[in-house]
């Protein structure tokens, strides 16, 4: 086993739990064999305390549940948020992980009649937005195994670290529920019911190629850190975090050996924004009063120190509204880290116009050499660290999604390659037998649909890439604040203070928000109704006609103007992350 790999068993979370439940307390018990401990929250003074299986009273109502979330103060008190339905995604290395599947949300006040009409419809509205985060696809977890950090990283730990429990040694990167473990971390005996819930993505996959059975597996860990949706946070903030940052790893497992490969991909890392304004794509604006190089080096030094040296892949548009981006991002990279930094711009939409996908492999092989270079870490069935990886490549488009997705997988498939055949698992004879399987474990539901391996794009490809868009429009301008929301409050970037009178919910919108919209789905009607019922002469209905119908281009052409007033912005977050 690499060394850290493992967790002591003492450290490991209980699992799974029993929640027993009073009008005074909580009664959280590790249903493991032989656990006698059992947490306790009062649900009046909120204290968090040990006690044991025989304190628990038999008038308790009982339910099973799968894991402690964590706790979060709302404007009605605090409340437990527990997982309530897993299904299994597979063994790593011989430790289970799992999916959430369902959660609750459970208050400690047995009523919220204390609170005014304005206080319920906040509270109301604060749990919807942590139900949001909560039913967003992607959580998992693992009792006895720590996911939050790569094979490399396990490998280069002290014994020190290896005697930690799970939250102690997460990587607070990808601990999603972390602000929600506050009190819990707080407190190490209590360490034991609760363990890190990271949101991204596992597969893993058992494979058999002419009788050799290996283990597939793909690792995708969202940061929390700058968080958010995809317009509202870009670039990074002042400590050099970047906007929707994901490390994603690929390992292989076979007989006892595996071999892992890391990528990352995350928003270019100075100070921008995007902001939705009705339009399909707004324009984005590289700040001007901001010093950008404090942030990017505090980055890139961090990328430098946990993953080696950095081959940047800059996926955006080398003309329009992007190409001030590229520049900028070039520039940067030329006066900071040169010597571990390699920038690449690759202008993903030029190249690959027309369908001619096949020019993707201009890029791959420009970076061929590269890869070699970085290798990956290998620990051979013994345990014995074969190689390590000594350098990540760093993708990134505007979103850091379709054009990325197609960049990374083209790189994974190309280690694939080369992991399986050190392995012993492929020979190189079996790789042309083995891509028909790369190609589905490796697809993804990018905007352009098409298939990696032929280079065609498909009728219903097509298709699906115009629902997409208009998915996405709608997601942009007309809820993306409340989504956004949901995640600040989820992670902790904004609080809830009991104390307080009105929340930020209530922000007022201004007259043209209340009238104009009106004004055109009525002048609109109109327009249509005069064509519909002809006036005596075909110059009057014209000219009802015309006057509806400029009434209605007017006030959409003002409504257009002014449209970050109608889009759904966010109310809780900070100045920083809206401008």
């Amino acid at each position: 086993m690499v060394n850290g790999a493992e967790v002591n068993h003492a450290n490991a979370a209980s699992f799974p739990h029993c929640k027993h439940a009073t009008p005074e307390k909580f009664y959280i018990e590790a249903c493991d064999d032989g656990a006698n401990d059992v947490l306790v929250i009062d649900r009046v003074s909120t204290e968090m305390t040990l006690a044991g299986i025989k304190d628990i009273p038999p008038s308790g109502v009982t339910r099973p549940i799968c894991g402690i979330m964590g706790t979060i103060r709302l404007v009605a008190g605090m409340y437990l948020i527990v997982i309530t339905r897993k299904r299994k995604v597979g063994d790593l290395f011989g430790h289970t992980v799992w999916k959430a599947l369902e959660f609750d949300v459970i208050s400690y006040k047995k009523t919220i009649l204390h609170l005014t009409d304005f206080q319920m419809q906040d509270n109301k509205a604060f749990l919807s937005m942590l139900r949001n985060v909560l039913n967003t696809d992607g959580f998992y977890f693992c009792t006895d195994y720590d996911l939050t950090h790569t094979q490399q990283r396990l490998s280069n730990t002290s014994p020190d670290f290896q005697e930690m429990s799970l939250l102690e040694r997460a990587d607070q990167r990808f601990m999603w529920n972390g602000n929600l473990l506050r009190e819990i971390t707080a407190q190490p005996e209590l360490h034991k019911f609760a363990f890190p819930v990271i949101h991204g993505f596992i597969v893993m996959n058992p494979c058999c190629i002419n009788g050799k059975v290996f283990e597939w597996i793909l690792i995708s860990r969202r940061s929390c850190f700058r968080a958010g949706v995809r317009y509202y946070v870009r670039g990074i903030d002042s400590e050099g975090h970047a906007a929707n940052f994901v490390e994603t790893e690929q390992i292989v497992q076979y007989n006892n050996a595996r071999v892992s490969f890391v990528q990352t991909r995350g928003s270019m890392p100075f100070f921008w924004s995007q902001r939705p304004n009705l339009k399909y794509k707004p324009k984005p604006q590289i700040s001007t009063d901001t010093n950008h190089m404090d942030g990017f080096r505090r980055h890139f030094e961090s990328q430098v120190l946990i993953y080696g040296k950095q081959v940047i892949l800059n996926l955006v548009n080398q003309k329009g509204s992007e190409l001030p981006l590229e520049q900028a991002f070039a520039k940067m990279v030329n006066v900071t880290l040169a010597s571990l930094l390699r920038y690449i711009a690759f202008d993903f939409h030029k190249e690959c116009s027309k369908m001619r996908w096949h020019r993707l492999q201009i890029l791959v092989d420009a970076v061929s050499d590269m890869q070699e270079e970085f290798g990956y870490f290998m620990v051979s069935s013994d345990g014995k660290v074969m190689s390590e990886q000594s350098g990540t490549f760093r993708s990134n488009c505007m979103d850091c999604l379709d054009r990325t997705n197609v960049i990374q997988s083209l790189l994974a498939r190309r280690s694939l390659q080369s992991q399986l055949q050190d392995t012993y698992a492929v020979e190189k004879a079996d790789w042309l037998y083995f891509c028909e399987y790369v190609q589905l474990c490796a697809s993804t539901a990018v905007t352009f649909t098409f298939d990696l391996r032929t280079g065609k794009r498909t009728h219903w490809g097509l298709v699906m890439d115009g629902w997409n868009s208009m998915i996405r429009y709608y997601k942009n301008n007309f809820s993306d604040g409340f989504r956004q929301d949901s995640i600040d409050l989820f992670l902790g970037n904004y609080t809830v203070d009991e104390t307080d009178g009105l929340t930020p919910l209530h922000m007022q919108k201004d007259w043209k928000f209340l009238l104009l919209p009106v004004i055109m789905v009525v002048a609109f009607s109109m327009c249509i109704i005069c064509l519909l019922m002809a006036g005596d002469t075909w110059t009057e209905t014209l000219a009802y006609v015309l006057f509806w119908g400029m009434a209605s281009a007017l006030t959409a052409a003002v409504i257009v103007v002014n449209g970050r007033e109608f889009v759904d912005a966010p109310k809780l977050v900070q100045k920083e992350k809206m401008d």
